[in-house]
């Protein structure tokens, strides 16, 4: 469980500041776009996170 709060802890974070990247750079601006996409990648975090700590678990 350890392993899965640490890759989560630093894709939720890659991938919040693409989504909020990409969203500037299409020219969106406020604060409801930027958030909106910060709260994507972090809930496209959650299942990446599980599957690649249970694949690093199954090679140890």
């Amino acid at each position: 469980m350890r392993l899965f709060f640490l890759i989560f802890t630093l894709a939720s974070t890659a991938l919040a500041g693409i989504g909020v990247t990409a969203i500037l750079a299409a020219g969106l601006d406020g604060w409801q776009p930027i958030v909106i996409a910060a709260g994507g990648g972090a809930i496209i975090a959650l299942p990446v996170s599980w599957i690649v700590s249970a694949r690093i678990k199954d090679l140890s």
